[in-house]
């Protein structure tokens, strides 16, 4: 008997066109923004009926909400930043310049999704108070995540002495904010890697000690 689990059409298509639906409402949302975008012009460029976009989605904050979570997350699923494989992997380096490359890493491929959808929830949570609720934590999210890989970094080999994990979730919050992303890379014309060089240059500056890399790294002398 043929027991191989054959692939479900129908919940891949499901998948495919609310992958269609969220790419088009983020293209709409940065293009016009959020207020100025109804879910018939989703529809439209997602090459769906509007209804369903409602079936899907129920309404246009439903939607912007899933957008958000997929741009940060980079797919649909239900596994939060801190226990990403990308985070873990940046948290278990074992000093400090290494988790920094690997978190600067990890946080600019979520700023090249999410950079350009930041502002658009920013405005419109001032115009609808209802899509500011959706993310009820008192911390923004953003300071938790940083500060989780702050507490590991000034545990580690080659951090700066003195530093205290508050200076150093204080400095991965601001130096790798959407903003600043976007001045560099939108309105400057930056590529991202050049960001991403820049960020971690003037982050290792701040958060370890003048120790290069490679007197950090275990070499033949620690073998054994």
């Amino acid at each position: 008997m043929d027991t191989v689990k054959r692939p479900d059409k129908r919940a891949e298509r499901s998948r495919q066109t609310r992958a269609k639906i969220v790419t088009a409402a983020h293209e709409l949302f940065v293009e016009h923004g959020y207020g100025a975008t109804s879910l018939q012009d989703v529809a439209d460029r997602a090459g769906v009926a509007v209804q369903t976009i409602y079936f899907v989605f129920r309404n246009k904050r439903t939607l912007l909400k899933e957008l958000v979570d997929t741009a940060i997350a980079g797919d649909d699923e239900p596994v939060a930043t801190v226990d990403r494989p990308w985070f873990r992997a940046a948290c278990a380096a074992e000093t400090a310049p290494d988790q920094l490359r690997r978190h600067v890493q990890g946080t600019r491929q979520i700023l090249d999704r999410f950079a350009s959808i930041a502002r658009v929830v920013e405005t419109a949570a001032t115009m609808d108070p209802e899509i500011a609720a959706m993310w009820p934590n008192e911390e923004d999210p953003r300071f938790t995540v940083h500060s989780a890989a702050a507490r590991a970094l000034v545990t580690k080999p080659g951090a700066r002495p003195g530093l205290s994990a508050e200076m150093a979730a204080d400095l991965l919050y601001g130096l790798l904010s959407p903003g600043l992303y976007l001045t560099f890379v939108r309105d400057r014309g930056w590529s991202p890697a050049t960001w991403e060089s820049w960020a971690h240059d003037t982050l290792r500056r701040q958060l370890c000690d003048d120790l290069d890399e490679a007197d950090l790294a275990p070499g033949p002398r620690d073998a054994g």
